[in-house]
């Protein structure tokens, strides 16, 4: 399934009166579930069956822990940056900012996109899904490291809009 797809699965569970949507295809599952607590109370889980993963990859995937110092930078930089676009990840993942370690980043402070411009990958579970800009400006500043994990929502990017 697409990023895209999955946007749209988001955004058609919120405007609906469901209050939770189940969806299962090829072993992926995928689960959405409404909080009436909280304004952005979607989660979306992707589960793989148990059968088509190894011993081996189990035990050596390591449980990334995010830095506990970082949050209150980063809700400071967002509260702050109200008239600028947030480039939000769709999934739960970890962010890289180039294709390869190899390569150049896709994109830095500074630089100019287009709405279909790949600004990053989130990979979940050895897939890696590609980040599109969704408006045209500039990249004021990335609000993540290269190889964090990253929660559903959570602002990527900061993009002044043209």
């Amino acid at each position: 399934m697409k990023v895209q797809e999955i946007r749209e699965l988001i955004k058609l569970v919120d405007q609906s009166t469901l209050d939770e949507f189940e969806y299962e295809m090829n072993g992926t599952k995928i689960k959405m579930k409404k909080n009436s607590l909280q304004p952005e109370g979607i989660t979306v889980q992707q589960v793989i069956p148990k059968e088509a993963l190894r011993q081996e990859e189990v035990q050596a995937a390591p449980i990334p822990q995010p830095a506990a110092a970082e949050k209150p930078a980063e809700e400071k930089k967002t509260e702050t940056a109200e008239n600028l676009h947030k480039i939000t990840s769709p999934m739960v993942g970890t962010f890289y900012q180039s294709p390869s370690p190899e390569t150049d980043a896709y994109v830095k402070a500074g630089s100019k996109v287009s709405k279909n411009s790949v600004v990053c990958i989130v990979e979940a579970m050895k897939l890696f899904n590609e980040i599109e800009a969704e408006v045209d400006g500039e990249i004021v500043e990335i609000l993540v490291k290269d190889g964090q994990l990253v929660e559903y929502g959570q602002p990527l990017f900061l993009v002044k809009p043209e």
